[in-house]
């Protein structure tokens, strides 16, 4: 049974139609990465997976029980972790004091110190949150969210404010918990991160799926045009290229085509030909982000956005 199975879900405020007939799943064990611009209906989602919400219409099973009945709440809270975007403890606590004070609410929890070595705060473990730094805090929320030790976890931006070498402990992180059983839901706007991380995507705009798959493959990404780029030898002209280009800038040397490896073997065979170095040759396609950003045509009005979340 998939950690996560969500059919026809919707949700309404009022004429405002927040999620709209979504239908996905999260296999147990991978890293599942909801995308979407503010507005598009991810809080809701996941409130509802949650147990936070009442959903309007569709099934919802959640570590295979329906998290809006009430009576199944308080077991499914003891089986899932969530990193919020804000801090929400006691400023006057030790980080030590609240994840012991944490741990107690659940059956099975991690070791404290081990969770303080996990999330990179072993020399902070008996200073107060107040004193912090921002990336500190979040490290904590991490934290937070993994001393249950929980069979499913929701991080939500769970990299903002971290610096580049903390960004990267958190992925080891949560590549390690993935690797361990633990099924990881993951919100993110840095698209770097969810292609580091998840197996699989989804994105929702204005309340419906656009479009879901591998973050390789989202959008068509992988059968889509490819840019070949390099610097031109010197003292070579560009009529002395075996295939025309599509662009040139100076030295610079741009073929935009959908047969990169036709493309890269008639210029490779040429430069070995001639003894000439392709300075700077590289091989690229549609990022993530372009991908991203062409499906959500983050066009939605600020306030419709606002009503959404």
């Amino acid at each position: 049974m998939p950690a996560i199975c969500v059919q026809h879900l919707r949700k309404a405020y009022g004429d405002l139609h927040a999620v709209d007939d979504v239908t996905f799943d999260v296999e147990r064990g991978e890293v599942f990465a909801l995308l979407g611009p503010n507005g598009a209906g991810k809080t809701t989602c996941i409130e509802i997976f949650e147990g936070f919400l009442r959903r309007d219409g569709g099934d919802v099973t959640v570590l295979g029980v329906d998290p809006g009945q009430r009576h199944e709440q308080r077991w499914l809270r003891t089986r899932i972790g969530v990193v919020l975007q804000e801090l929400a403890v006691e400023s006057f606590f030790t980080v030590r004091q609240v994840l012991e004070r944490n741990a107690g609410f659940y059956p099975a929890p991690r070791p404290v110190d081990e969770v303080i070595e996990l999330v990179g705060l072993r020399e902070k473990a008996d200073d107060k949150i107040k004193k912090l730094s921002g990336g500190q805090q979040r490290r904590l929320d991490v934290g937070l969210g993994i001393i249950g030790n929980p069979e499913l976890l929701f991080l939500d931006e769970p990299t903002t404010g971290l610096d580049p070498a903390a960004r990267r402990t958190t992925w080891e992180l949560i590549r390690t918990l993935s690797s361990e059983g633990t099924t990881v839901l993951l919100s993110s706007h840095y698209m770097d991160e969810v292609e580091a991380l998840a197996q699989r995507v989804a994105v929702l705009a204005r309340g419906q799926i656009v479009a879901s798959g591998s973050p390789t493959s989202l959008g068509g990404r992988d059968q889509g045009q490819v840019t070949v780029r390099f610097q031109l030898p010197h003292d070579v002209a560009v009529t002395d290229l075996p295939i025309a280009p599509s662009h040139v800038d100076g030295a610079n040397i741009e073929f935009n085509t959908d047969d990169e490896v036709v493309v890269l073997n008639r210029l490779t065979h040429w430069a070995l030909e001639h003894n000439f170095a392709l300075a700077g040759l590289s091989v690229t396609r549609e990022t993530l982000e372009d991908v991203y950003l062409a499906l959500t045509h983050q066009s939605a009005d600020p306030s419709e956005e606002a009503l959404h979340e």
